[in-house]
């Protein structure tokens, strides 16, 4: 059943290799079953049952990669789009929860016309190259700054905006530790090096009676906080549209840029180049991504962390479903999951973010009408604390100059369009 499934000989692969590579992938990315529930709850969403929707939204998603799609890919909610989600969309706009898991619903579903539309690659190449680049970088900045004033480690100030804070408080300094830890661990290529730093920083907080393990094991706690509570007629207000289309944008070019990666570790692509299934592929990322709203998380999508159960070997859908098996196991350990204190996940936060900015390095410093805009991005995403705003005067800068240069021609278009789309939300409905 498994050979005609997954065709396992024709992908050069074996039932062991493969559930290796699921344990592999799972041990790498299994930190967001402590993180995400950690940021959503902020947003107001029950704690328990954010950890619920996390584990059952990413083993969804992750069995419809595998199974639809036979691709070692494993998805679960995205960091920086969480984020996103919590800081800008419900603590920074001031919507409610509901509405902004209805603005993802409505992202799942443009999504999903779009993949189905022979529209999808005008509306990728809507965007820039730089400004894709710009966008990941300048969310490794809004991320690096959540994470930080979390960690206590910058916090306000009413005349320079922000300082830093107490490095000598307790929390601190095992925030600090955490994050060089899971570099160190990192840089030393030990597999599973965030879920270590997790756990060594939560037990240092346990022996300075700074923390208090709750228990490991119980059944899983309600879904019903979050089940089937979106707000679906509230997203359709004209205010939500930057919203939807960043999420959706965020989500189009992050699920883009990990398929070429894990499919170029796995030499997954054709001759030409291209991945094949990719219809499956999208099809199955953009109907969970809506699927996980009605759940009761942000938005899911591929993960990077994936290339690690590839590197271990994995060339199937097998592997992804070892790792939605894995994380439906995960439900079982919501005692663990709430003892672990926000000292031990924001710096997780703070590593992924040093992973997105280095994008920086891809841009084109000697055109000054790519590198401007691509700085206004990165600059204004962390500044403003919203992912819409950055992208917003990024791609309105981008098309001022390429006309004011003489630059402009019929691939800018696409970026012309989106341009004007944020002037008149900018001069009709301002910066709310």
């Amino acid at each position: 059943m498994l050979e005609s499934l997954f065709k396992l000989s024709e992908n050069k692969t074996t039932l062991k290799t493969e559930i290796i590579a699921g344990f592999t992938t799972f041990l790498t990315m299994g930190y967001i079953i402590f993180v995400n529930p950690d940021i959503l709850s902020q947003a107001g969403i029950d704690r328990d049952a954010a950890f619920v929707a996390t584990c059952v939204a990413s083993a969804l998603a992750t069995l419809a990669m595998g199974l639809y799609a036979n691709y070692p890919i494993a998805l679960a909610p995205g960091m920086g789009v969480n984020a996103f989600f919590t800081y800008s969309v419900v603590l920074g706009a001031g919507h409610s929860w509901q509405v902004a898991l209805g603005a993802v619903f409505l992202a799942g579903v443009l999504f999903l016309i779009l993949t189905v539309l022979p529209i999808r690659e005008w509306v990728i190449n809507a965007i820039p190259p730089s400004q894709k680049i710009a966008i990941a970088a300048g969310i490794g900045l809004f991320l690096a700054i959540i994470a930080l004033q979390n960690m206590a480690t910058v916090i306000d100030h009413p005349v320079t905006l922000v300082t830093l804070g107490d490095i000598a408080e307790p929390t601190v300094l095992l925030a600090i530790f955490c994050f060089l830890i899971i570099v160190t661990l990192e840089a030393r290529k030990i597999p599973g090096a965030i879920i270590i730093g997790i756990f060594v920083t939560t037990l240092l907080g346990m022996l300075f009676g700074i923390t208090e393990i709750k228990g490991v094991f119980s059944m899983p706690p309600s879904l019903s906080p979050t089940l089937g509570q979106l707000d679906i007629a509230g997203a359709f207000d004209i205010a939500m549209l930057g919203i939807v289309l960043a999420f959706l944008f965020v989500h189009m070019f992050d699920t883009a840029g990990t398929l070429v990666s894990v499919a170029n570790s796995a030499n997954l692509l054709d001759k030409d180049g291209k991945l094949p299934r990719l219809n499956k592929v999208l099809l199955a990322d953009s109907t969970t991504m809506a699927a996980g709203a009605v759940i009761g998380t942000s938005p899911t999508t591929s993960y990077i962390e994936s290339t690690a159960g590839v590197n271990a070997g994995g060339r199937t859908g097998l592997t992804a479903v070892v790792v939605a098996l894995l994380f439906l196991a995960s439900l079982f350990l919501s005692p663990l999951v709430g003892s672990i204190p926000s000292y031990a996940t924001f710096p997780v936060l703070l590593f992924v973010a040093t992973y997105m900015v280095k994008n920086v390095t891809l841009l084109d410093w000697e055109d000054m009408t790519e590198y401007v805009p691509a700085v206004v991005t990165i600059i204004v995403m962390p500044l403003s604390f919203s992912i819409t705003d950055g992208i917003g005067f990024g791609i309105i800068s981008y098309a001022i100059l390429k006309i004011t240069t003489g630059q402009f021609n019929r691939s800018h278009i696409p970026a012309l369009i989106m341009a004007l789309v944020f002037v008149s939300k900018y001069v009709f409905l301002g910066t709310e």
